[in-house]
């Protein structure tokens, strides 16, 4: 049977939400799913992502959903979607406020659709339980988040505002550029960790709270100082080039994951939205050569006993929403046909024109000499597998954007959109505030 052929033979069809049941049934009883995308800027990626994380919450009692953002934009969002006092009825108020670039990762029509079904889920009385959240895992947003931390200490322990002062006023001649701090680092053996650690040691102290998870202050205070912990770490590192920064982050998205769950409680379950290269386990790919890292390892071996399920995404051709530069203008760019040798020249070749799910596994193999687990060669075989960030050159796509992966070890599901569209942002134009992110997905 030639390959082309082996591979449709294992593809299942995905045309609507019914089709996700083969997905359900790999994620069993399983508490953590990690849901990925191979580009930022792709509307099938975040529609079928919500339409599986519906799936989740409705059918298996999914806590919530930590996402690639910023713990303070995504905060705000997840007041809106619990209904907490004082929160915007509308999901899509708290969307246009994310200010970091690139807004258009979060601040999109996909996701205002998605946040409205949650708010609805959590506030019409349909669900018994507590209410499903949203929050943002990411290591970005240190003076944003150091803020929030003197705005919480002015209110609940003032004692401890001069701790928090100290820390505030040694980054404050940085001017909010971490570059400008992550530079001085090199060059200077002062550096303001001392100060976070400190900062971060006022904190620890649990008090006791009665708030909704992911609500109560005292516990978003503490994860708005361990985002300042990991962004000043990770800043101090970026500026090495090596894997460190993108260890650092990756490490700090786990982190803050373990802290939600325990923040649910003992039978919380998790979804995770984050691209494909913090989804797939890093052991698959070049990467892990690379001594990178990233979340989905990490859930892999932190959680293997409570089930984790990795669910990547692909697509061969179509648009994408993206930048040429850093900072520049968001662009609905085209997105070129995949390279011969990738993933997904092989999965067009074999199911042109359609949205297709390929489950691994499942132990029931396709007669194709496959792997021990019964998941079949092709899939076990290393090849190029496509991966576009928020900063994306189309004419250079065939020499870069693709990681090296072995499909059935780096996820247990692949979706596979073959023809795609860009996303639609909720703003025509980008404000330039943010920072660059490391390898591989900052380019």
């Amino acid at each position: 049977m030639e390959l082309a052929q082996r591979v449709r033979a294992a593809a299942q069809p995905l045309r609507a939400p019914q089709d996700l049941d083969a997905v359900l049934a790999r994620v069993g009883q399983a508490r953590f799913v990690l849901i990925g995308e191979a580009t930022h800027g792709t509307s099938e990626f975040y529609r079928w992502r919500a339409e599986l994380t519906r799936r989740l919450i409705a059918e298996r009692d999914f806590s919530f959903v930590g996402v690639e953002g910023d713990w303070p934009d995504c905060h705000r969002l997840h007041c809106c979607v619990v209904g907490a006092p004082g929160a915007p009825d509308d999901p899509a108020a708290a969307l246009w406020t994310f200010d970091r670039w690139p807004r258009w990762m979060w601040a999109n029509e996909e996701v205002v659709e998605f946040a409205r079904w949650l708010r609805a889920v959590n506030t019409t009385g349909g669900r018994s339980g507590p209410p499903v959240g949203l929050h943002g895992l990411d290591v970005y947003s240190l003076w944003d988040s150091l803020r929030a931390v003197l705005d919480y200490l002015r209110e609940h322990a003032p004692d401890q505002v001069d701790t928090a002062l100290r820390a505030y006023r040694c980054f404050e001649p940085y001017r909010e550029d971490p570059q400008a701090y992550a530079f001085a680092t090199r060059a200077l053996p002062e550096t303001c960790e001392a100060d976070v650690v400190r900062l971060l040691a006022d904190l620890r102290a649990p008090a006791h709270e009665d708030a909704l998870p992911g609500l109560a202050p005292g516990f978003v205070a503490r994860q708005n100082a361990a985002v300042v912990a990991g962004a000043e770490r990770y800043y101090r590192e970026m500026v090495r080039g090596d894997s460190r920064s993108w260890n650092v982050r990756d490490h700090h998205m786990a982190d803050t994951l373990d802290r939600l769950v325990s923040a649910y409680g003992a039978h919380a379950k998790a979804v995770v939205w984050a691209h494909n290269t913090h989804v797939g386990d890093a052991r698959a790919t070049d990467m892990a050569a690379a001594g990178l890292v990233n979340v989905g390892q990490l859930v892999r071996q932190r959680h293997a006993d409570d089930g984790v399920v990795l669910v990547g995404f692909s697509t061969h051709r179509g648009s994408v929403v993206a930048a040429d530069l850093w900072g520049g203008p968001v662009r609905r760019m085209v997105l070129p046909p995949a390279r011969p040798d990738s993933v997904e020249a092989l999965l067009h070749e074999a199911v042109p024109d359609a949205d297709s799910l390929f489950v691994f596994g499942t132990g029931r193999g396709d007669g194709d000499g496959g792997e021990p687990g019964g998941d079949p060669a092709w899939a076990g075989r290393v090849r190029g597998h496509r991966a576009v960030g928020v900063v994306y050159r189309p004419a250079s796509d065939l020499a870069r954007n693709y990681v090296p992966t072995a499909l059935s070890r780096r996820y247990d599901v692949l979706v596979h959109c073959d023809h795609t569209e860009a996303l639609n942002p909720l703003h025509a134009v980008e404000l330039a505030r943010g920072e660059a992110e490391t390898f591989p997905v900052g380019e």
